[in-house]
């Protein structure tokens, strides 16, 4: 079984690694050069963005 395309596109990502700060590193290093943490806290920041849309939807 192969490996599920990426659900964020490039544009969403780097829009999230300048909001958490480390989007120099994106720049330099690409996404291979970013810590776990940093992805982690992307991720998550994509989730809560997600749930809060969810929620405004409801109101």
């Amino acid at each position: 079984m192969g490996r599920s395309r990426g659900v964020m596109s490039n544009r969403f990502k780097e829009e999230l690694a300048k909001e958490l700060g480390f989007y120099d590193t994106v720049q330099k290093d690409g996404w291979g050069g970013i810590t776990a943490r940093d992805a982690g806290n992307m991720v998550k920041r994509a989730v809560q963005m997600a749930e809060e849309s969810l929620n405004k939807d409801k109101v």
